[in-house]
């Protein structure tokens, strides 16, 4: 059981920091774009998707690095997402777009995308699992965290339109897992959210189901307070 000080704790922190004023800068406002014009009618619900799915792969490293190398991709593609997917030319060379991430890279990933967008109206219908190995056409691994396509999904399904997009009506927040990376898992670890060492997908269920004893049915609003309190340089883990 969660103490009630932690308890506390992590609540006043995911209620700061799910404020889109600490995430202008964060790939999430690519999305954010994409659904603002969506729901103008002048964007697709695949733009949304495909703009989200790309910028999650680009998250990791420095933050100001993402923001230019999502801007790189989404210029390559004029701004037009499921267009330049659907059209089936892309750049496709060894040059890095983000650290060892290649054009040919973001290549295999359109051409995937194009096949399943060829059967498929939205990429909601898939599970987690489904996203690794149909879009991304990584073998099958049970332990993986797969942090990226969990952060993806947070942006499609929480509603509170706040920092997340919600645009996916069809799955439940409460199903959603936390996004596990190193700087989640140390401050889980520190909180008492977990006591595993390895961040795999079961520390993340783990991190998940005790967040929802904060949260109920709306877990991984915690990703917020675990964002915070690494990121927040006048907040300590009590």
């Amino acid at each position: 059981m969660i103490k009630e000080e932690i308890s506390n704790y992590i609540t006043e922190l995911a209620k700061e920091y799910n404020s889109i004023k600490y995430f202008n800068n964060d790939p999430v406002i690519f999305p954010r774009y994409f659904y603002g014009l969506f729901k103008e009618g002048k964007a697709s619900l695949q733009d949304v998707e495909i703009s989200g799915i790309l910028c999650a792969h680009l998250a990791w490293g420095r933050r100001e690095l993402i923001i230019r190398d999502c801007k790189r991709v989404l210029d390559e593609m004029r701004w037009r997402p499921f267009e330049y997917v659907m059209c089936g030319k892309y750049r496709d060379d060894a040059v890095s777009i983000h650290r060892t991430i290649k054009w040919r890279d973001i290549s295999f990933i359109c051409n995937n995308l194009k096949e399943f967008y060829t059967q498929n109206p939205t990429m909601e219908v898939l599970l987690p699992e489904e996203i690794r190995e149909i879009i991304f056409k990584s073998k099958p691994n049970k332990k993986a965290a797969n942090k990226k396509i969990h952060m993806f999904r947070r942006w499609m399904v929480r509603d509170d339109n706040i920092v997340d997009i919600g645009i996916w009506k069809n799955i439940a927040p409460s199903s959603l897992i936390i996004p596990l990376d190193v700087h989640v898992h140390r401050n889980a670890l520190k909180l008492g959210l977990t006591n595993r060492k390895t961040p795999d997908i079961v520390t993340a269920k783990e991190i998940t189901k005790n967040l929802n004893t904060i949260f109920p049915g709306d877990p991984v609003l915690g990703d917020f307070a675990l964002f915070a309190a690494t990121a927040s340089n006048n907040k300590k883990i009590v």
